[in-house]
C-alpha cells in the first residue's frame, strides 16, 4: 500500500536541517574568531614582568666600574749589597714612619771592607800631611836660596860701585872692574831665575797637593758607600706609611738590588678603576667620580686614562680627597661611578634587557584604562648608567614592560596582563 507523505511533515524536516546547519556554521566561525584572538594575544601574570614607567627630566651620564684603592705614593726597598735576613721586625700590614725597622740583614764581608777604607783614608791623610811639609821644607830651601843670592849680588853692587870711581883714579884696573860689572849682571840673572823657580815650585806644590786631596776624596767617597751599605743593613721604612708586601724571609741570602719590601701612603690614596673600552670613550681628565667602599662613598676626580685596553676594559685613574673615611685603606676593592654629562631634560626609561644605546628595540605598552599591553617600537639613545635615552615611539609617564620577552614579540602583538 503506497503512503502518501504530507508536505507538513517535509517542510518541518527541511527546517531542522537549515537549523543544525546555522547552529554549526556560527560554531565553526566563534572557533576561529578565538583561534584567531588567541594568536594576537597572551596572557601573563603581573608578577612574572617588569614594568617600569617613562620619565623627563635631567639624567647623568654614568660609567660604572670596578677596581681597588691603591697608595698614591709607594716605595720599593731593594738591598745595597750582598748579605743574609738576619731579623724580621715587621709584617705586612705594620704602619711605619720614617724610622721603623723592618729587617735586619747581616755581612762580615762589608764590616771588613769598611774598616779596610777607613784606614786607607787615614793612609791617604797622612801621605797629605807629608807632603804639605815637605812643600814647606822646599818653599823655605827656595827663600834661602834666594837670599842667599841677594846678598851676594848686593855685595857685587856695592863692589862695582867702589870700583867705577877707583877706575877713574887708576887704582883699580880696568879688567877688574868689568869683571866686576859681570859678576853683578849674571847674579842679577840668577835671581831672576830663582824667582821664576820658585813661582814654578808653588804650582808644582799646589797641584801635588790637588791630586792627593783628590785621591783623599775618592777614597772618602768609597768609604761612604760603604758605609751607606754597612748602615742599609738595618733596613729602614723611610716614610710613614703601611708595610704593603714583604719578600724576604729569615736566613734568606739576597743579592745586589733584591726586593726586600713594598710601602705604599695610607692617607695618600688614588682608585684604579676598570670600565667597559665600549664607555671608555666618554671618560675625560677632569671628570666627577663617586667610589663605593661600601660603608662609604667618595668624591673624586679621574686624572689618568690608560691607553692600553686588558681584557675589554680600560684602567682610570682617580684622585681622592686627603681626609678620607676609615674604611678606605690601601688594596680595598671599590665600585665606581663616572659622571661623564648630564642630559637636560630628555625622556628616558630604566634599560631593558639585552639593549644597546642608539638601537631600536621593541616594547609592550600598558593600557592604563585595561589590562592589555600593545607592541610598540622605540627608537633609543644614550645610555646613562641603569637608564637610556628614549628618542621616539613613547612620551612621559608610559608604562611598559621591559622585561626580556623575544619570543612573544616575534609572534604577539597584545598581551593581557593577569592580576
Amino acid at each position: 500500500m503506497d503512503i502518501i507523505k504530507n508536505k507538513k511533515q517535509q517542510s518541518k524536516i527541511f527546517g531542522n536541517k537549515y537549523l543544525l546547519a546555522t547552529a554549526v556554521a556560527v560554531l565553526l566561525i566563534a572557533l576561529l574568531m578565538w583561534s584567531l584572538q588567541a594568536a594576537g594575544s597572551v596572557s601573563v601574570s603581573r608578577n612574572d614582568i617588569l614594568i617600569e614607567r617613562v620619565q623627563q627630566g635631567d639624567l647623568e651620564v654614568v660609567t660604572d666600574g670596578y677596581g681597588f684603592l691603591s697608595s698614591n705614593k709607594q716605595q720599593l726597598i731593594t738591598t745595597l749589597a750582598q748579605a743574609t735576613v738576619k731579623e724580621i721586625i715587621l709584617k705586612p700590614g705594620a704602619h711605619v714612619t720614617a724610622d721603623s725597622v723592618i729587617v735586619r740583614l747581616e755581612n762580615p764581608e762589608l764590616l771588613q771592607q769598611v774598616e779596610n777604607a777607613q784606614q786607607e783614608l787615614a793612609q791617604i791623610r797622612a801621605n797629605l800631611r807629608l807632603l804639605v811639609l815637605n812643600n814647606k821644607r822646599e818653599i823655605l830651601n827656595e827663600i834661602a836660596s834666594q837670599a842667599e843670592m841677594t846678598a851676594r849680588y848686593e855685595t857685587a853692587l856695592l863692589n862695582r860701585k867702589a870700583e867705577e870711581k877707583l877706575v877713574e883714579q887708576g887704582i883699580v884696573s880696568q879688567l877688574t872692574y868689568q869683571e866686576s860689572v859681570l859678576n853683578e849682571k849674571q847674579l842679577t840673572k840668577r835671581i831672576t831665575l830663582l824667582q821664576q823657580r820658585f813661582e814654578q815650585l808653588k804650582l808644582v806644590h799646589k797641584e801635588s797637593v790637588n791630586v792627593q786631596q783628590e785621591r783623599l776624596k775618592q777614597q772618602q767617597g768609597q768609604l761612604n758607600i760603604r758605609q751607606s751599605r754597612l748602615e742599609g743593613l738595618i733596613v729602614k721604612a723611610g716614610f710613614s706609611g703601611v708595610l704593603q708586601r714583604l719578600s724576604v724571609e729569615l736566613g734568606q741570602s739576597l743579592a745586589v738590588g733584591q726586593e726586600i719590601a713594598l710601602l705604599g701612603s695610607v692617607t695618600d690614596l688614588i682608585a684604579l678603576i676598570r670600565v667597559p673600552q665600549n664607555q671608555a670613550q666618554q671618560i675625560i681628565v677632569g671628570q666627577s667620580a663617586i667610589i663605593d667602599t661600601r660603608r662609604d662613598k667618595i668624591a673624586g676626580k679621574v686624572t689618568r686614562i690608560d691607553p692600553i685596553v686588558q681584557d675589554n676594559t680600560v684602567e682610570i685613574e682617580i684622585s681622592l680627597p686627603e681626609n678620607l673615611p676609615a674604611s678606605a685603606r690601601p688594596q680595598l676593592n671599590v665600585d665606581a661611578t663616572i659622571i661623564a654629562d648630564t642630559l637636560k631634560q630628555i625622556i628616558y626609561i630604566k634599560r631593558p634587557a639585552n639593549v644597546k644605546p642608539y638601537s631600536e628595540t621593541s616594547l609592550y605598552r600598558l593600557d592604563s584604562n585595561t589590562s592589555t599591553a600593545q607592541l610598540r617600537t622605540l627608537k633609543l639613545g644614550r645610555q646613562a648608567g641603569r637608564y637610556i635615552e628614549v628618542i621616539s615611539g613613547a612620551e612621559a609617564d608610559d608604562v611598559f614592560i621591559i622585561s626580556d620577552l623575544p619570543n612573544l614579540k616575534n609572534t604577539v602583538s597584545e598581551l593581557i596582563i593577569k592580576p
